[in-house]
């Protein structure tokens, strides 16, 4: 597999530290509010990486955290009248929600900041007496950038582009503008846990380098997030990282690109900002996943209803293909098309594992997995296939679906009158039988009445619920 490694710029071989097993680390939300959909891209995005792997064999160890103490948090805490804790609790029950309705498994370990206080003091004190940290006058401690003398690899930015950008806030009492804070002095009626330096709490960065170190080493294969973390959020997790330890931090970085909404970046100040929650509501979860995979990951997507709506008439075609193959491996047909259609699985499935191993190309794996439906639906147009064939193409379709994470959200329903539809499909069928079309009609304009919409194939009659 080749990966467009952010720090090269380049499409690198997937090599890992260890063979046969990867340790990612993909930066997780900070929890004051609803998870919007740029925020469900990396979450959607990277499921897909972590399901592809696993599916390809590897030993994944996947670590995505919550920021669950920050500005935001207290501001928001504050604003209610309530803790930060709070805050934080709820806003991860309502993370659940969404991240399971979008079908994003759970990592292998979830991580919060406040329970990685000893590590990250432990960090901040490596790199003060290292040289690389200090302690101002008012109790915060802020890294000396300049001392990281390859500050600025992964955004390629030169240090002198990033010093004419750099600022010293109100508050603030560094000894260079380009420094940034690595804990933060409480202030009054703030949370705050003890530290060498003053009672306070870490700073955004800080937090992410902790926990990596902690769950998957000093070294790690692969970190992922957004693109707007590449600076300063990615840039300085490496500083201090490699600076404390002495070693690579991760071998490679992952991107994902923005999302626009009716082409115009998605913001509250123009009012086109989307919770998840807002669209689900509307759409469904699988429809939101759908379109956040069905283009390439690094390359910016633009949000609108359409596109949405055409996902769920995509999304309509792979449950009408499967609800299909299940029908017929109970009424099967001829077989004549049974070895093309092995020979067709094979095909596709090589196209789509090609277009996955280059850089995760979702889109070319998508198209892939559609020329399937094609060749599916054109043999059991043909009633060519064996019921075994049936549930062996069953298989094969179901496995590259649940490597993106697809057909999760549609369950058949059950009703208590399932028998008597039954009954009803089966007198049709024989009034046709007997060229009664009156009767034949009658019994499908009463169906149609109670929801039930018929389809007539060559392996009989299909009916699902309106």
């Amino acid at each position: 597999m080749r990966i467009f490694n952010t720090m090269t710029r380049e499409k690198e071989e997937l090599q890992t530290l260890e063979e046969g097993k990867i340790r990612i680390y993909a930066c997780g939300p900070t929890v004051y509010n609803y998870i919007h959909i740029g925020n469900a891209r990396p979450l959607c995005v990277f499921d897909v990486l972590r399901r592809y792997l696993e599916w390809r064999g590897m030993d994944v160890r996947f670590v995505q955290n919550f920021t669950d103490i920050d500005d935001k948090i207290i501001r928001r805490a504050n604003e209610e009248g309530t803790t930060y804790d709070v805050i934080a609790k709820r806003y991860i029950e309502e993370f659940w929600t969404d991240a399971k309705g979008l079908g994003v498994r759970e990592a292998t370990v979830h991580p919060k900041a406040t329970e990685n206080m000893d590590e990250i003091i432990a960090i901040i004190a490596e790199l003060e007496r290292k040289g690389y940290a200090y302690k101002a006058a008012n109790g915060d401690v802020y890294f000396r950038t300049r001392r990281c003398e390859e500050y600025g690899k992964l955004s390629h930015q030169p240090i002198d582009d990033l010093e004419s950008g750099a600022r010293i806030s109100v508050g603030e009492d560094k000894e260079d503008p380009l420094d940034f804070a690595l804990w933060k002095a409480a202030k009054e009626g703030e949370p705050y846990w003890e530290s060498p330096w003053s009672n306070g709490r870490p700073g955004w960065h800080i937090e992410c380098s902790a926990m990596a170190r902690r769950y998957l080493g000093e070294s790690i294969d692969m970190h992922c997030g957004g693109q707007d973390l590449i600076f300063p959020h990615h840039e300085n997790e490496i500083a201090q990282s490699e600076c404390c330890n002495g070693v690579p931090f991760a071998r490679y970085w992952m991107h994902n690109g923005y999302i626009n909404v009716d082409n115009k970046k998605m913001s509250k100040s123009l009012n086109n900002f989307f919770t998840v929650r807002d669209v689900a509501n509307q759409y469904g979860y699988e429809a939101i996943r759908f379109f956040l995979i069905s283009s390439s990951y690094r390359m910016p997507i633009n949000y609108n209803a359409e596109i949405i709506e055409q996902g769920i008439a995509a999304l309509d075609r792979l449950y009408n293909c499967d609800s299909a193959l299940e029908f017929a491996a109970q009424n099967g047909g001829d077989g004549t098309a049974d070895e093309a259609m092995k020979e067709s699985i094979v095909k596709r499935r090589e196209q789509f594992i090609e277009a996955m191993d280059d850089d995760m190309n979702t889109a070319d794996a998508i198209s892939a997995l559609f020329e399937m439906v094609k060749d599916i639906n054109l043999a059991l147009r043909d009633n060519a296939l064996s019921a075994s064939m049936c549930v062996e193409a069953r298989a094969a379709f179901r496995e590259l679906t649940d490597v993106l994470g697809l057909l999760y959200e549609r369950q058949p329903a059950k009703g208590d009158d399932d028998a008597q539809i039954e009954a009803m499909i089966e007198a049709r069928t024989q009034a046709r039988k007997e060229k009664n079309w009156a009767e034949s009609d009658r019994i499908r304009d009463e169906l149609k009445a109670m929801g039930i919409v018929l389809e007539d194939t060559p392996q009989g009659v299909r009916w699902h619920r309106a």
